[in-house]
C-alpha cells in the first residue's frame, strides 16, 4: 500500500474525470490544488470525488486508457479493477484460457501461481485502493465544514462501495489489511482474518441497509450503487460463509434474498429491439435499458469512460480468428480467449445463453496459444439492441452488470436445498424461470450440481464461477477435472491451499502485521 500514489497526499486521484461515469458527470476538481481544505471547498468538489471513485471500477486511471494508471508501477490494461477480478475468478477456472504470455496470465491461467505474481499483485493493489479511496471520502465528508445537501447519502455510497472491494478481498484473499475511516492517515494497516472480516462486513453491510441514507432502487440513479445491490453484497456473504467461516449461514441467506425480490425487480424477458435474445440484451451496448433485471453496472462509453479493462477486455480479448469484428461493433480482435471443452458442454444448442463462435475453432485446446483452439464467446458485444453498433469500434459502450436478478434467484434455488426459508417448490420454479427466458425445458428436480451447472450456463463471464468451484469443493479437487487445470493439458487436481490466492511478497515486506496465507 505505500507504493500507491494516492489522495491521502494531494487528492489529485480526483483529477481530470472528464465525464467520470454517465450519471455521474462532474466538473474535476483543479489538479493543482493539492490540499484537502484547498481542493474541497463545495458540494461539487465532493461529488466529484466521489465520482472518482466509482470511476476507479470503471478505468485503470483518470487520464484516458493511454494515461498513467492511479497506481503506479502497473499496466493500466491488465490491471484494471474488473479486469483483474476476472483473472482470479473465472481465468483461474473452467470457463475459459488465454493463451497470452503476459505476466502472470499463464500461471493463474494453469492454477499455478505464487505469492511473486505479479497479476495477482495488481488485483490486489486495486481492491485497497479503492477501499482507502472510500475511506478518504468518509473522513473528509464527515469532517468538513462545506454544506453538503447529499452528505448522509454520499457517505453511504462510499460505505457501500467500500463493503464491495472488501467482499472481493475476504472471497479472494481472506486474510488481509484492514483500515477503515477511523484508521490515521499513514498508518500501516492492521490485519484481519478472514472471519473477523466477515463479521465486520455483516454488521456494515446490515446497518448501511438497515440505517443508512442510501437510495433504494426508485430513487438510484442508474450506475450508482444502492440497498439492493448492498443486500446483494449481504447475500452473497452469507452464501459463502461455510467457506469464510466454517460455519454455514444458509437461512440469514434466504431471509436478504426474500427481501430483496421484494424490491421489484424481475428477469428480462421481452427483447428490446427483436435482433437479438432477451438474454443477450443484457450484454449489450446499450443493457443500460435493462434495468428490469440489471442491479448495479459498471459502466463504460466509448468516448467518455474509456478502459482496456471491464467489458473492453470481454469484447476485444475474446475476438480472433474467423470472426468478424464488424458483427461485435469493434474494430479488431485481441485473439486471447476461448473456453475450455467441459465448459462448451454444458451447453445444448438450443440454449440462448450459448453465445458462441464454433466456425474455425476446435472443441479441445491442444495448443494452449493458439486462438483456433478452443470455442469462442460473444456474449458480450458493443451491439445496440437494434443491431447498430456502438459509438466507438475502438472502445466499448457496454457496461458490466455486476449483480443481476437472475443470480437472485439462483442464490434462492441454492438456498431452498439447505434451508426451510425458501421451499422446494420455490426453488425449483426460480430455476425453471431461468431456463425458460433461455428457450429452455423445465427440470422436474434439482440438486447441489443441478444449480451449480444452471450458475455456470447463466452467470458465465460475470465474476462468480471461482466461488460456485469452491462452494461445491470442486476448484482445487479432483472432483472436477478440465483442460489445462493444473498445468496439464488433461487437467489435474491442484493443491487446496489455492482456494485462497495468496498476499503478494511486496506486500508483506512493507507491513509487518500481515501474514502470509496458508501454504505460500
Amino acid at each position: 500500500m505505500k507504493t500507491i500514489k494516492y489522495i491521502l497526499s494531494s487528492l489529485a486521484i480526483a483529477a481530470a474525470l472528464t465525464s467520470c461515469v454517465k450519471d455521474l458527470n462532474v466538473t474535476p476538481i483543479d489538479p493543482n490544488l493539492n490540499t484537502a481544505d484547498k481542493a474541497l471547498t463545495s458540494a461539487a468538489d465532493f461529488e466529484a470525488l466521489l465520482a472518482s471513485i466509482y470511476t476507479g471500477y470503471a478505468t485503470s486511471g483518470y487520464y484516458g486508457p493511454n494515461g498513467d494508471p492511479s497506481i503506479s508501477g502497473l499496466d493500466g490494461g491488465m490491471s484494471q479493477y474488473v479486469r483483474g477480478l476476472f483473472h482470479l475468478c473465472e481465468l483461474s477456472t473452467d470457463v475459459y484460457v488465454c493463451g497470452w504470455n503476459d505476466e502472470g496470465v499463464p500461471d493463474v491461467c494453469k492454477m499455478q501461481w505464487d505469492a511473486s505474481t505479479g497479476l495477482i499483485y495488481s488485483i490486489y493493489s486495486r481492491m485497497f485502493f479503492q477501499i482507502a479511496h472510500c475511506n478518504e471520502f468518509i473522513r473528509e465528508a464527515n469532517a468538513t465544514s462545506v454544506a453538503l445537501p447529499n452528505k448522509d447519502e454520499w457517505i453511504a455510497e462510499a460505505r457501500a462501495l467500500r463493503a464491495l472491494s472488501y467482499y472481493h478481498a475476504i472471497d479472494n484473499f481472506g486474510n488481509v489489511p484492514f483500515a477503515d475511516e477511523t484508521s490515521l492517515v499513514g498508518q500501516t494497516p492492521r490485519r484481519i482474518t478472514r472471519a473477523e472480516l466477515y463479521t465486520w462486513l455483516e454488521n456494515e453491510l446490515k446497518d448501511i441497509i438497515d440505517n443508512s441514507a442510501l437510495a433504494d432502487r426508485a430513487t438510484a440513479q442508474y450506475g450508482r450503487i444502492n440497498k439492493s445491490a448492498v443486500k446483494m453484497i449481504l447475500a452473497k456473504l452469507y452464501l459463502n460463509a461455510k467457506v469464510y467461516t466454517g460455519t454455514a449461514d444458509w437461512d440469514k441467506c434466504a431471509l436478504v434474498l426474500t427481501d430483496l425480490m421484494d424490491d421489484g425487480y424481475t428477469l428480462h424477458t421481452t427483447p428490446n429491439g427483436g435482433v437479438y435474445s432477451a438474454y443477450q440484451d443484457l450484454f449489450l451496448a446499450d443493457n443500460d435499458t435493462c434495468t428490469d433485471e440489471i442491479i448495479f453496472a459498471i459502466q463504460q462509453d466509448g468516448n467518455d469512460t474509456q478502459s482496456y479493462g471491464v467489458t473492453n477486455y470481454l469484447v476485444f480479448a475474446f475476438t480472433g480468428g474467423s470472426m468478424d469484428a464488424a458483427d461485435l461493433g469493434i474494430s479488431s480482435g485481441w485473439a486471447g480467449c476461448r473456453m475450455t471443452p467441459e465448459f462448451y458442454n454444458k451447453f445444448t444448442a438450443t440454449d440462448d445463453r450459448a453465445i458462441f463462435w464454433t466456425a474455425g475453432q476446435t472443441t479441445d485446446v491442444a495448443d494452449f496459444g493458439e486462438f483456433t483452439n478452443g470455442i469462442g464467446f460473444q456474449k458480450y458485444k458493443n451491439m445496440n439492441s437494434d443491431g447498430t453498433a456502438g459509438v466507438n469500434p475502438g472502445f466499448v459502450d457496454t457496461d458490466f452488470p455486476m449483480f443481476r436478478y437472475a443470480d437472485v434467484l439462483l442464490m434462492a434455488a441454492e438456498c431452498s436445498l439447505h434451508s426451510t426459508s425458501i421451499t422446494a417448490t420455490d426453488g425449483l420454479n426460480y430455476v425453471n424461470q431461468i431456463r425458460a427466458r433461455a428457450g429452455m425445458a423445465p427440470v422436474a428436480t434439482i440438486d447441489e450440481q443441478a444449480v451449480l451447472d444452471e450458475r455456470a450456463r447463466e452467470l458465465y463471464l460475470e465474476l462468480w464461477r471461482r466461488q460456485d468451484l469452491i462452494r461445491a469443493g470442486q476448484f482445487t479437487t479432483n472432483a472436477y477435472i478440465w483442460q489445462w487445470k493444473g498445468g496439464v493439458h488433461d487437467g489435474q487436481a491442484v493443491e487446496d491451499y489455492k482456494n485462497l490466492y495468496p498476499i503478494p511478497n511486496s506486500d508483506l515486506m512493507v507491513n509487518p502485521n500481515l501474514e502470509q496465507n496458508e501454504g505460500y
